[in-house]
């Protein structure tokens, strides 16, 4: 299932977040897949796609960041299953 992920940086610090990422990568659990992601151009915010079969999955990545990052998910599916959903 794919999921989109809305990470607000917490007092616009994506300075610490990057700095994170660099040390320690995406701090995943196995089982979760990073597909691609779109940060803001004032740095406040990202957007990402996920993929996992288990949402719990998630919770233990979102535990990784909670301290730097606020987060918003969401269940999405492609614009090609939505039409197909839509029939």
């Amino acid at each position: 299932m794919l999921y989109m992920v809305i990470e607000k940086y917490r007092d616009r610090n994506a300075k610490a977040v990057y700095q994170r990422f660099k040390n320690h990568g995406r701090l995943m659990p196995d089982g979760l897949d990073y597909v691609n992601s779109w940060v803001t151009r004032d740095l406040e915010r990202c957007f990402q796609i996920m993929q996992t079969d288990d949402p719990e999955l998630l919770q233990q990545w979102v535990e990784n960041w909670s301290d730097l990052v606020d987060f918003e998910i969401f269940p999405v599916m492609t614009s090609a299953e939505a039409a197909l959903a839509a029939k």
